[in-house]
């Protein structure tokens, strides 16, 4: 039974079950409530000597009342937080089906090489002279990208994937401004599949979005391009490989058409790390793309950061990348400010980027190499064909069994007859030990899971997930509904409301009433 904040009612309960130990605790899955729940609140954990007497600065301002933190011990505090992350999955607790949209491996050597001292303490206000070591590896790492992507140029600020894609855009429009059309160029196409921020992004900056549906397998097609096609449309903004997991084949005649009507063509690069070392965007006519580089080239993005987003332009958006960027006097690599001289829209941060994140991109794509990273692209494909192979017998595909990328798509039509749904499967998930893949997205699918290993997942791993997956299979169409209506039954948490978690969010602990033992 859960109260009102989401807690078992009573320690021990938190799968709707009577305490089987005096503690509520179940070996090392302690059970216990949360920090406020703990101590008392008028103590502390520490001893403070009161302050000296001292002028109140704070206008009327003075907090009234105590601050109502728990009184805890140093060991007290630390036991909890550490018991709370034993509860988070990772990449480093086991196989993590989401891909590296969130989370894939991170080797270590990057974050030992982020933490070197001259670039872990950087600051953005120190003088240019002072940082002419992290500017270098700035300017290194603007080499592989443009090298990879086959662009003109790169421009480093933007913080992850979606401000990189607005900075994208924006150069774009700034392009089109130059050309006086920016009063009758005002479409974005956007197809049916695209990842949400796209339409988002466009709509942000001014555009009139227009959806084009994609063809029965899954694939954009130049007909459906062509007829959407006129003065009007400023550029399309499409994903490759797409959301479906499919490899976007008519790409290069797409983008053809796009440039003789005279718009520019943008491409997600949220799907960058299937291609990587083996297809270059700029060669397949793409004029802008944002690089996530915090999940082609390693750093989980799981948590909301840290990200890194740069955007690469081609030679005919080249000049109007955002300011600061890299230029090499002759003497020394500096950060011009100033946009004068060029046709730059100006910035999207306040400061340069995340420095953390440049390093760990070098440091992964020079340990690899280019054939190491060639070789990580065709793995997350190989990977994600194998689980493809190992479950098409039984799962259905909305586009048929056919070859995906980095990532395969399946849908809920097989679950029909067991009347299990994708929620319900994915539930069941966290029983094996997995985190779910994503679900109900893309939207063009119903009811899908797409399905993304990454690269770094060795065969044995892969084959213990497909028997996991497989077995939940067969238990749903014997009919064993039981098993995926109540999962998760082994997690910290049983299957919480979440259309009620959404719409009415407990943002605000409040105590809870005093427990008292009943007399025997």
């Amino acid at each position: 039974m859960m109260n009102n904040q989401g807690r078992p009612t009573r320690p021990g309960e938190a799968h709707g079950a009577a305490r089987e130990t005096f503690t509520g605790n179940r070996a090392l899955d302690i059970e216990e409530p949360l920090i406020f729940d703990q101590g008392r609140f008028d103590s502390t954990g520490i001893d403070i000597d009161e302050p000296a007497p001292f002028a109140d600065r704070l206008g009327g301002l003075t907090r009234a009342d105590d601050l109502a933190l728990p009184g805890l011990s140093e060991p007290e505090a630390v036991r909890h937080y550490v018991r709370l992350s034993r509860n988070n999955y990772s990449i480093d607790a086991g196989l993590f089906p989401l891909g590296s949209c969130t989370m894939k491996h991170n080797p270590r050597l990057n974050e030992k090489m982020a933490r070197l001292p001259g670039f872990a303490d950087v600051h953005p206000l120190q003088p240019q002279s002072t940082i002419e070591g992290a500017l270098a590896l700035m300017q290194e790492l603007s080499r592989w990208l443009i090298e990879l992507t086959g662009m003109k140029a790169v421009a480093l600020s933007p913080k992850a994937g979606a401000h990189g894609e607005l900075a994208g855009m924006m150069a774009i429009k700034a392009a089109i401004s130059s050309r006086g059309e920016g009063e009758t160029r005002t479409t974005v196409l956007v197809p049916d599949s695209a990842h949400g921020t796209n339409p988002a992004t466009a709509a942000l900056i001014g555009f009139d979005v227009q959806s084009v549906p994609a063809g029965e397998d899954g694939l954009v097609h130049p007909d459906a391009v062509k007829a959407k096609l006129g003065p009007h449309v400023a550029a399309i903004m499409l994903t490759n490989p797409n959301t479906c997991g499919l490899f976007e084949r008519e790409i290069v005649e797409i983008a053809a058409a796009v440039h003789e009507a005279g718009a520019y063509f943008y491409c997600d690069g949220a799907n960058f790390n299937a291609i990587v070392g083996v297809a270059r965007p700029g060669d397949l006519g793409v004029d802008a793309m944002h690089i996530n580089l915090h999940k082609t080239f390693s750093t989980p993005h799981g948590g909301g950061g840290p990200g890194s987003g740069p955007v690469v332009l081609s030679e005919r958006l080249a000049d109007f990348a955002p300011v600061p960027f890299l230029r090499d006097d002759g003497r020394a690599l500096r950060l011009i400010e100033d946009q004068s001289g060029n046709q730059a829209f100006g910035r999207v941060t306040a400061f340069h980027g995340q420095m953390g994140m440049y390093v760990r991109a070098l440091s992964y794509m020079l340990s690899h190499g280019a054939d190491g990273l060639r070789q990580a692209s065709e793995d997350a494909v190989l990977n994600a064909n194998y689980v493809r192979a190992g479950l098409s017998d039984i799962f259905s595909q909305p586009f048929g069994d056919r070859a995906c990328m980095h990532e395969v798509l399946f849908d809920e039509s097989w679950l029909k007859s067991a009347h299990v749904s994708t929620l319900d499967f994915a539930k069941a998930l966290i029983d094996e030990g997995y985190h779910p893949m994503t679900v109900y997205f893309p939207l063009v699918v119903k009811g899908a899971m797409l399905i993304e290993p990454t690269e770094s997942e060795s065969r044995s791993s892969l084959d213990l997930f497909i028997m996991a997956m497989r077995d939940l299979a067969f238990r749903a169409l014997r009919g064993e509904t039981e098993r995926f209506e109540k999962a998760p039954r082994f997690s910290p948490r049983a299957r919480l409301d979440e259309t009620r978690a959404a719409r009415k969010p407990v943002l605000k602990w409040t105590p809870r009433e005093p427990w008292v033992e009943a007399a025997e």
